[in-house]
């Protein structure tokens, strides 16, 4: 099937916020010193509105037309584990589920001493649109994205110090699309996608770890991976999970890619649930899989991101 990891939009149920901003005492900071690379002009103004699906019994909120992208540090919660996580939310590259796929993580990670980073990566991100079943671009390299993922990553290990991080336990975890940008980082970062900005861009863009939450964009499902994201032994150690009957990507995004892995020997952790769909985040629902936090924890301690 062709794969939209996308989160649905539908009309708002409240009115139109001008701009995303975290909780109180958190600030979101530009990644780019000046105008990103490669920056595209957007449909519009940057927007968030708040969507009337109902996710756990509550709605989400929808960021778009962002060009100037963003990181918001979380700080840890109680001990620091010194372990980092770069968020991606979801949306098909054409908005960014900002609460269900972000900063609801981030809570989830920080009440576990990890230092989180929201990632506000640009969308729209040419060239994918989810509005038409025509999309030949499905399986592109999403290249601004990539371009905030790479950078966010290295400027994490450039203030590895100042911010009591382990250069060496700095992961990303992806939602939907954000999957899809997970395993992009985790194969392309030897990929040269912009010129050097700051001393920032001479750190790795490799992360440590990677964990893929319905993942999109891996495979036409027919079982043979797509070539954009090049798996190789040096690929960080992956924890996979989806739902089969999840309607939007299709679990053979997940069973593509774990299969890619392992034959190229990277220590993976695939989950595979019976129900669940798609786009939960970590909202609790009668669903078993809205449990997944517990395996992703015990998958941390047993790697040894966290210690045990």
């Amino acid at each position: 099937m062709m794969a939209c990891g996308c989160v649905h939009a539908s009309p708002p149920v409240r009115g139109q916020a001008p701009r995303w901003q975290p909780a109180a005492g958190l600030k979101q900071v530009p990644i780019w010193p000046a105008t990103p690379p490669d920056a595209q002009p957007m449909p519009g103004p940057e927007s968030m509105v708040v969507r009337s699906e109902q996710v756990g019994g509550r709605p989400w909120r929808a960021v778009t037309n962002v060009d100037t992208p963003t990181m918001t540090v979380y700080p840890p919660k109680g001990r620091n584990t010194g372990a980092a996580v770069v968020v991606f939310p979801g949306g098909g590259f054409e908005v960014l589920a900002i609460d269900l796929e972000g900063s609801e993580i981030c809570d989830w990670l920080t009440a576990r001493g990890i230092t989180c980073v929201l990632l506000k990566y640009r969308v729209p991100s040419a060239t994918y649109d989810w509005h038409c079943r025509c999309r030949p671009h499905n399986f592109a390299l999403s290249v601004p994205s990539l371009q905030d993922a790479q950078r966010t990553l290295r400027l994490v290990r450039f203030h590895a110090r100042d911010w009591h991080v382990d250069p060496h336990r700095i992961g990303v975890i992806g939602f939907s699309a954000g999957g899809y940008l997970a395993a992009e980082a985790s194969t392309n970062y030897r990929k040269t996608l912009y010129p050097e900005t700051d001393a920032a861009d001479r750190e790795s863009a490799r992360p440590d770890f990677a964990l893929a939450i319905y993942p999109g964009h891996l495979t036409r499902g027919d079982g043979k991976l797509n070539p954009n994201v090049p798996v190789t032994a040096d690929t960080p150690p992956t924890f996979i999970l989806q739902a089969s009957d999840d309607d939007v990507d299709g679990v053979q995004q997940a069973l593509t890619y774990y299969a890619a892995l392992q034959a190229a020997k990277v220590p993976t952790e695939l989950h595979i649930y019976a129900k669940g769909g798609h786009a939960f985040g970590l909202r609790r629902t009668g669903e078993p899989i809205t449990a997944w936090t517990d395996l992703a924890d015990t998958w941390l301690h047993t790697m040894g991101m966290l210690p045990r």
